[in-house]
């Protein structure tokens, strides 16, 4: 316990876990540095070891949230939402018609979904943005009287909405299941959550840089392979199925889970990229060192967070 805050059972020792992974990565990075990079002009290495910076930065923010409780974890992916909406927004061709739009988007719709989601209200966070949202914001657009290019700029707020605010929520609200004998742990529910997406995406990478071969989709993501994508979702399935002692789930279970988490993780990542090349950037932004900016960091995490949420509250609501 820390303060009024209980910390549950497990959290501590994989934090410590995480820890002991980074520090092991810094130590790799720096010797590769040292001895491939002494001058700074291997890219490879050097994106390397800014990935491992950031990664420090945001398993620290990602911790002191765990540890912090509902509130804590509920902050953190509020902030996580702004940012990703703010990137996405900065893309859409907005007019002067859609101002009041936007502001309802960023000071009203994005806050609500998130009290909704601390006061773990399941009747109104999964339905709130895709009924009551998307009915507003068109009507506030159209009483401005601006029709042009009206029908693109509409569809690509809601959108970004659903991407960055709607699915992105899902996340924190793994800690309202009500999961018999697994009260007061739900946290690491979200800890398998997001270390599975992220374990998916750096094994990936590095099975697509030793291995890889032939191209998934070369005009979305020219550093997927098949042989990347293969490597990595059967090593996160591995590590699902390694990190079941944290859940609810037996090893099989957690496997399964995994595995779906990698396989929707990767569908994501791509559906942000075809947006990503629609609009002519590399990144949707420069925030995170070596990773781009929130959303290229949440990618994976959109598509899998709510499907995630959605399997295990039916699993255990039928069980």
């Amino acid at each position: 316990m820390m303060g009024n805050v209980i910390v549950p059972a497990g959290l501590v020792t994989l934090l410590g876990v995480i820890v002991g992974i980074l520090v092991l990565a810094s130590v790799t990075g720096y010797v590769l540095q040292r001895r491939f990079s002494p001058q700074g002009d291997n890219e490879v290495i050097e994106n390397l070891n800014q990935r491992i910076h950031s990664w420090w930065i945001m398993a620290i923010l990602m911790g002191v949230a765990l540890l912090g409780g509902r509130t804590g974890v509920v902050l953190l992916f509020a902030f996580a939402s702004f940012s990703a909406l703010r990137e996405f927004i900065s893309l859409i061709p907005a007019r002067r018609a859609d101002h009041w739009t936007l502001a309802l988007a960023f000071f009203v719709v994005l806050p609500v979904q998130y009290v909704f989601i601390w006061q773990q209200y399941y009747g109104m966070y999964s339905i709130f943005i895709p009924v009551y949202a998307f009915l507003l914001l068109p009507v506030i657009s159209t009483l401005r009287g601006d029709s042009q290019g009206y029908l693109e700029r509409v569809s690509e707020v809601q959108w970004a909405l659903m991407i960055c605010v709607f699915c992105v929520s899902h996340v924190p609200a793994l800690l309202s299941l009500d999961i018999p004998g697994y009260e007061g742990r739900n946290v690491l529910l979200i800890a398998f959550l997001i270390m599975v997406v992220q374990l998916s995406d750096v094994l990936q990478y590095v099975w697509g840089k030793l291995l890889g071969k032939r191209k998934i989709a070369p005009n979305l993501s020219p550093s997927k392979t098949l042989e990347g994508f293969a490597g990595g979702v059967l090593s996160a399935t591995l590590v699902g199925a390694a990190l079941a002692w944290m859940t609810p789930f037996s090893v099989l279970q957690a496997a399964v889970l995994a595995l779906m988490i990698a396989l929707l993780g990767v569908f994501g990542g791509l559906v942000m990229s075809a947006i990503k090349r629609d609009r002519g950037i590399k990144d949707w932004g420069h925030l995170i060192e070596g990773h781009g900016g929130f959303i290229d960091r949440l990618d994976s995490v959109v598509f899998s967070a709510p499907i995630f949420f959605h399997v295990v509250r039916y699993f255990w609501s039928i069980s």
